[in-house]
């Protein structure tokens, strides 16, 4: 059984494209999550919007530093630690 996530997809009036991201990424989902993000940084520089997130796994991790040359996010505080000790706020433009 998946776990519940929800993804959509729009372009800012700027062109940015953002994908908002909701609900859990873990292994269950998170080739729908890759795959989103893959098709959502083809157009340029992604916002990736996880502030309804409530939990990602390693996986989840590893498809956003995929894309860290292509991606911003906006981040729910509860993630921030293991998004900090995986190093990609660091490499990736972070907002709460």
């Amino acid at each position: 059984m998946s776990t519940p996530l929800t993804l959509s997809t729009n372009r800012l009036d700027d062109g940015t494209v953002l994908l908002t991201v909701s609900g859990e990424i873990d292994l269950s989902n998170v080739s729908t999550f890759a795959r989103a993000l893959t098709e959502a940084t083809r157009s340029g520089v992604t916002i990736v919007d996880l502030r309804e997130v409530e939990y990602l796994d390693s996986g989840a991790i590893n498809a956003l530093f995929t894309h860290v040359d292509h991606i911003r996010i906006r981040v729910n505080p509860l993630l921030i630690p293991v998004l900090t000790i995986s190093g990609l706020t660091g490499m990736v433009p972070t907002e709460l």
